[in-house]
């Protein structure tokens, strides 16, 4: 599986980051003090499409219902909660709504994801 962002260098990683969110920086730091070659995308200014979420989504294992933030103020707002479970719906809302997507998500170029809770999570894509 491949990530089908435009301008995606195969072997780069990239780690939606939210730097107001202390995991997220977490991870981060816990990159940077290993060398690892990431990219960073603030994905709240930058957001991913529906088709990059599917594509991180299938990487993780998971549906996107599971990786929402069902305690933002949106999420209540939008009444997720009682939302039907179906993907291609949830895939557009998680990309209209940025927020709502759980953080921090590292994406390696080989097509695997992890998602960092806790943050030490994502050194497990630093192994081959």
């Amino acid at each position: 599986m491949t990530c089908v962002r435009r301008g995606w260098q195969a072997g780069v990683m990239e780690l939606w980051h939210n730097p107001r969110c202390s995991k997220s920086r977490q991870a981060k730091a816990l990159l940077e003090e290993r060398g690892a070659p990431f990219r960073e995308r603030r994905y709240l200014d930058d957001p991913p499409s529906a088709e990059e979420l599917d594509a991180v989504l299938r990487a993780l294992g998971l549906e996107p219902w599971e990786l929402a933030r069902l305690g933002e103020p949106i999420a209540k707002e939008l009444q997720l909660r009682e939302l039907p479970h179906e993907r291609a719906a949830w895939l557009e809302l998680l990309a209209a709504h940025p927020i709502l997507i759980e953080r921090p998500i590292l994406f390696s170029g080989d097509g695997r994801a992890a998602l960092g809770r806790p943050p030490e999570r994502v050194l497990e894509l630093l192994e081959p």
